[in-house]
């Protein structure tokens, strides 16, 4: 479904993130060559639903998850008094989705894009993250680039910079002192938020024209990293590893994302929201980089790159 300008904001927010779910699967589908996503249409108790889509035990993808929700209803008075807006009614909708690769050479990848209204205040939030288990440089520069050219494209309301920065500091696993992968853009409460840190107040027409760009901007920024890293050699060594650094992701998903904790919070889909976490992952007491490229990855978490040279 295409937006058209005679419907409200709204209602072209959720049609636009309808389309990019069905562009990302169609594009995943085509790098993975065998696997197919499943449809699981779902209604929430109290107001809305939406749709998601699983790819599993594919050539390429492991498990991976494309979600669109569209939801209203009543929060609960405490989380809402956590929001900007005046009420406890709200209505959400976006997308959102969390890739985990088989191999450990191809890096989990995780997006999502949100428009939410609560009383006087509208705003869009969203981003996408890169997830690696061993680092090329070149990969990380082509997803920060790929990324970077929506934010160029529509500054000031895109400030890349920022959005970077951002990305950093909120995807940090704090408890451990390291990012959760090797970042992208993350943004929040661009439009009208009043009272949040990090708002921007922002005209919301303009905040939707680059949240579009920035979603259609995922694909090209993933998917040659794909296909660049999928006949990469790894053994069992190298999935281990892997395993590792997924049990970091799952911490991060269950302690801090804003997302997990709007879903649960609102009384959403379990299934859908917990999507995200991988199929396998594995804690080891007191665990260690095994080698140089280990070494290497956790080097570039602990202290995150400017891949693009433009702090």
């Amino acid at each position: 479904m295409v937006a058209c300008a005679s419907m409200g904001l709204y209602e072209r927010a959720a049609a636009t993130f309808r389309d990019l779910q069905a562009s990302i699967c169609a594009a995943l589908e085509a790098a993975d060559g065998r696997a197919r996503f499943s449809r699981e249409e779902w209604q929430r108790p109290g107001g809305g639903g939406g749709v998601t889509r699983v790819i599993s035990d594919g050539a390429v993808f492991e498990k991976g998850g494309v979600n669109i929700s569209d939801v209203e209803g009543e929060l609960p008075e405490d989380f809402a008094a956590q929001l900007p807006g005046g009420g406890r009614r709200f209505r959400a909708t976006g997308v959102s989705l969390v890739i985990h690769p088989r191999s450990p050479m191809i890096p989990t990848v995780h997006a999502n894009f949100r428009f939410l209204e609560k009383g006087d205040a509208a705003w869009f939030g969203g981003g996408a993250d890169l997830t690696p288990s061993y680092l090329w440089r070149e990969d990380a520069v082509h997803f920060h680039a790929t990324l970077a050219a929506p934010c160029d494209r529509h500054a000031p309301i895109g400030d890349y910079p920022r959005f970077k920065a951002w990305c950093d500091d909120y995807f940090m696993i704090r408890h451990r002192g390291e990012t959760r992968g090797v970042g992208g853009i993350f943004f929040d409460y661009l439009g009208h938020a009043p009272g949040m840190a990090g708002a921007q107040e922002a005209d919301l027409e303009a905040v939707y024209a680059f949240v579009g760009d920035a979603g259609a901007a995922f694909a090209p920024a993933y998917v040659p990293i794909v296909e660049r890293r999928r006949d990469e050699p790894y053994g069992e060594a190298e999935r281990q590893w892997q395993l590792l650094r997924r049990g970091r992701y799952v911490e991060f998903n269950l302690v801090y994302d804003r997302g997990t904790v709007f879903g649960l919070k609102t009384g959403g889909r379990i299934e859908s929201i917990l999507m995200s976490l991988p199929p396998l992952a594995r804690w080891e007491y007191d665990a260690r980089p095994p080698g140089e490229r280990e070494v290497a990855l956790t080097e570039v978490l602990r202290a995150p790159v400017d891949w693009l040279g433009r702090r």
